[in-house]
């Protein structure tokens, strides 16, 4: 049977390019290897921040932003450095990216039902000069509805065109190879895998019933990135990180295994920037796991004091959210693959937030009486959930308890009580006046001169061994593997290129597997709200060029 198009992966990226073509009246085959519950792919699992610029809600909040700005931000993020050749087409889908999300976005967004939370949050904060890392200003929006909203105006247009029969949906159908007529990509050819009947994110069967092939004027690729994948990530891991971790915990299903990569290399196309990646550092393991080694990130608020394995805080600017990959680096450079926050409860309620879309249900439930809780005493409960369940949290009330039960927990004794005291009581110190020659204290003090930091997300500052303030927290925080930041490089109609610079007739990408768009979108960092948007713009083109394609 032959369609106008078939599109691999029915991820956020996939969803979109499917959708587009279809708007467009073309009859399209939307294929993947997981079963119908994991439809949406890794976007439903996500808390559904998105990254927009000069928006009515930052203006709301007395932020003043602009497309100049966040294109200042964007390329000191970057870093591009091989714009002669693997940067090329990345740096041109960033500007694109940016004069996208100062311009039509969330107006498009907000025609298909998306609504937003009205605070907007702060990440990747930088930390060094105006025109280096991080977001000048916060531009987090998240999502009322957390990425299962981001993810159902597309389903749903998705099911709407199943059932006039426009789109034809085969999950559990795994592509293989792409059949090739010369030089033009004219189908695809795969197994058909036994059906599963696993929940949404659980690893499925790869056991084969029979095989498939299906043939289109036009082919998208939008199967995702390697985050489950720790081989091919210790393979391409970079230098500049240190040596890879022995042990990770995975942020992203197992099914998140790159090996549309290399199928869509042996077809011709081009694979950049190998070795650019995105892993969380504030990773703790969960207690009620759904994928193998099921990892959740926190996102930290800047006061909890970040120590290494051995015990000793990390300097400037490795601070909670400021500059994710730079604390990996030092994280790895330290022979340990782990690091650790200790905190107090009063720190731990307003500061911390779990990345997910199941580890917030006020938010994803769109739950008003639910968000009002969060301004009660106490940690949020999902929080308070990985307090008493989870292996990486401990509650003490001294310091001296404390450190003891982290060298249990670990098993090595590589914390000196003594030391550990030292540096929480030096830093307490800075706490005795207004000024302060310490930049976390700095730096959390400024976060409460935005209205949005001051009202949920940034406690007030005081002593960490202040026993008011207690009980006292630790948390082991674990290498969370999550994003690809290259894949195969596409011009600025998602068509993948060659080794040559030259398009591969009949074949797109888009999303993760294309680096977001142009095999690195990002560069070497994200300024965060970037992945899914990624996913949102790249498949839109990717829809957009094929339809023109297609006539």
């Amino acid at each position: 049977m032959k369609y106008d198009a078939i599109v691999v992966g029915a991820g956020l990226a996939g969803l979109v390019a499917t959708v587009e073509i279809a708007d467009a009246g073309k009859r399209v085959l939307l294929v993947d290897q997981e079963p119908e519950s994991s439809l949406g792919g890794q976007a439903w699992w996500s808390f559904g921040g998105l990254f927009l610029v000069d928006s009515p809600e930052q203006r709301r909040m007395g932020i003043k932003d602009s497309k100049e700005l966040a294109w200042q931000d964007w390329l000191g993020t970057a870093g591009f450095d091989r714009e002669e050749d693997e940067d090329y087409w990345g740096r041109k889908w960033a500007e694109a990216y940016v004069n996208f999300a100062a311009g039509e976005k969330r107006a498009w967004l907000h025609s298909l039902g998306i609504r937003f939370f009205p605070v907007v949050g702060w990440a990747e904060r930088g930390g060094y000069i105006a025109d280096g890392h991080g977001n000048s200003v916060p531009r987090f929006h998240i999502v009322w509805g957390t990425g299962p909203g981001v993810v159902a105006p597309f389903e749903n247009k998705l099911r709407d065109y199943i059932k006039t029969g426009i789109v034809n949906y085969l999950p559990r159908h795994r592509v293989d190879h792409f059949i090739q007529d010369n030089d033009r990509v004219v189908g695809v050819r795969g197994a058909v895998l036994v059906p599963s009947d696993v929940k949404r994110g659980e690893e499925s069967s790869r056991e084969v019933e029979g095989d498939f092939e299906y043939y289109a004027e036009a082919v998208v690729v939008a199967s995702g990135g390697i985050g489950a994948n720790f081989e091919l990530i210790r393979k391409n891991w970079p230098k500049r990180l240190g040596s890879p971790p022995n042990h990770m915990i995975s942020g992203v299903p197992a099914h998140v295994d790159g090996r549309m990569l290399e199928i869509t290399e042996r077809a011709g196309g081009r694979i950049v920037n190998r070795d650019r990646m995105w892993h969380y550092t504030e990773g703790i393991k969960n207690w009620n796991s759904i994928w193998p080694e099921h990892g959740i990130r926190i996102l930290p608020g800047p006061s909890s004091i970040w120590l290494d394995a051995r015990g000793r805080r990390f300097p400037a600017p490795n601070f909670p959210g400021f500059d994710t990959l730079g604390t990996l680096e030092a994280i790895m450079k330290t022979g340990y693959n782990y690091s650790w926050f200790i905190l107090t409860e009063k720190i731990i309620e307003k500061e911390f937030a779990l990345s997910g879309s199941e580890q917030n249900p006020d938010l994803t439930e769109k739950n008003i009486r639910k968000l009002l809780n969060r301004i009660l005493p106490g940690p949020p409960a999902p929080v308070k959930a990985f307090m008493d369940k989870g292996e990486d949290f401990i509650v003490a009330d001294n310091l001296h308890d404390l450190v003891n039960r982290m060298n249990e927990l670990t098993g090595e004794n590589l914390l000196d009580v003594v030391e550990v005291e030292r540096q929480i009581v030096a830093r307490d110190r800075e706490m005795d006046n207004p000024f302060t020659k310490d930049l976390q204290v700095t730096a959390l003090r400024g976060a409460r001169k935005y209205r949005g930091d001051k009202l949920i997300r940034v406690a007030t500052p005081h002593k960490i061994l202040d026993s008011k303030k207690g009980p006292l927290i630790a948390v082991r925080l674990n290498i969370l593997s999550r994003k690809t930041l290259g894949g195969l490089q596409t011009d600025l109609s998602s068509r993948v290129l060659d080794s040559h610079g030259n398009p591969i007739p009949g074949l797109f990408a888009a999303g993760e597997v294309a680096g977001f768009g142009g095999g690195g979108v990002h560069g070497y960092r994200s300024l965060e709200g970037t992945f899914l948007g990624g996913c949102l713009f790249s498949g839109r083109i990717a829809g957009k060029s094929v339809v023109k394609e297609l006539g």
